[in-house]
């Protein structure tokens, strides 16, 4: 699969302030896009993963890490869940 390259002037001041390596950046950029795709919805955390080149169970665990939730349900609505799964599978 083709990709394409976007290059970001980054300010050194910045840079200090984040505590990243230069050559560490481009991993940290790529994680921050990553986790961020993952927030708004736009990417799974499975393709999140084959983005930052890892497996999904590591991705998640970068979640936990960053305190991102992996699910994003209210405890109400995956009990509705529950509910309407075991509805449809006893209506079989």
């Amino acid at each position: 699969m083709g990709g394409i390259t976007v290059e970001i002037e980054f300010p050194q001041d910045m840079l200090i302030g984040l505590r990243v390596e230069p050559k560490g950046l481009k991993r940290k950029a790529k994680e921050w896009m990553a986790l961020e795709l993952f927030r708004e919805g736009e990417v799974s955390a499975g393709r999140a993963a084959v983005f930052l080149g890892i497996t999904k169970s590591q991705f998640i665990d970068l979640l936990n890490e960053r305190e991102i939730p992996y699910l994003d349900s209210t405890a109400d609505e995956l009990a509705l869940d529950v509910e309407t799964a075991q509805i449809q599978t006893s209506a079989r």
